[in-house]
């Protein structure tokens, strides 16, 4: 797809990896409606983009379906289309095992992370389908293929986004919509304390990844420009995550083991 004079929808566009996308879109000529439901967040993407009317802001909740299948309409308002979605927004659980997770904080990450997904690609669907060309990203993450003990919950919300994801391309192989899925492995971004959980030491830079190597959000903002561009498939983000989905295919078992293995520290 060639980016400028598009229009894309990204959520989480107030911080991390959606505002690094956002600024990078901007930057190649699109125009960008964030959604967030920080003001002050996409006040300082709208600061950093200088990008005047190419920038729009929406507070939203992606759990709230009815303020997410009013947004095409608001966006169209502004930017008089839409071309593109980007699903960015996504919490992590609490860093404990099944055993000690209560039910309020699944629920809180599988209606962030998975019914946020559905009720932004429910909502715009019908807009994308109708464009001569278009494209839907949705951000899995490596633990969606090697689980992390301690985000089992989180693991299991980014699988069911990559299934999603891998049907809808299927469904819309025929179509002029794109569709990718991402998968990030650690990236350096506040996505901790975005979530409400308290990390410490390692933990708070590793929550998504067994490797304390991490990937900077600008450099993963990259992979998910040049994926929209090139309509990929599928795109992996970092090291970590390309080593492990070789080796998650390869030998599952001693993926799940070795990832086991090192995340034992920051567990009871």
């Amino acid at each position: 797809m060639d980016i400028q004079d598009k229009v894309f929808v990204i959520t989480g566009a107030g911080n991390g990896i959606a505002r690094e996308v956002a600024l990078q879109l901007l930057a190649a000529g699109a125009s960008v409606a964030g959604v967030d439901r920080s003001a002050e967040g996409l006040a300082e993407t709208a600061r950093l983009g200088r990008a005047g009317e190419r920038f729009s802001s929406h507070v939203v909740d992606i759990t709230d379906r009815d303020a997410v299948e009013a947004l095409p309409g608001a966006v169209a308002s502004v930017h008089g289309q839409v071309d593109g979605i980007v699903n960015i927004a996504g919490v992590i659980q609490k860093f404990v095992k099944v055993v000690d997770l209560p039910f309020s904080e699944i629920e809180k990450v599988m209606n962030v992370n998975f019914w946020g997904v559905m009720n932004m690609c429910k909502a715009f669907l019908p807009t994308l389908m109708a464009r001569p060309a278009a494209s839907i990203v949705n951000i899995a993450s490596m633990g969606s293929y090697a689980p992390v003990p301690g985000q089992a919950v989180y693991g299991a919300s980014k699988a069911a986004v990559k299934l999603l994801t891998e049907a809808l391309y299927a469904e819309l192989r025929d179509t002029n919509v794109a569709v990718t899925v991402v998968f990030p492995g650690a990236i350096a971004t506040g996505i901790a304390a975005n979530s409400g959980v308290s990390l410490g030491g390692a933990a708070a830079a590793t929550a998504e990844a067994p490797a304390y190597k991490t990937t900077s959000p600008q450099k993963a903002a990259e992979v998910i420009v040049d994926a929209i561009r090139k309509g990929r498939y599928r795109a992996t983000i970092g090291s970590d995550a390309a080593a492990m989905d070789r080796l998650s295919r390869l030998n599952p078992k001693m993926a799940t083991t070795i990832i086991a293995k090192q995340m034992s520290g920051l567990l009871n």
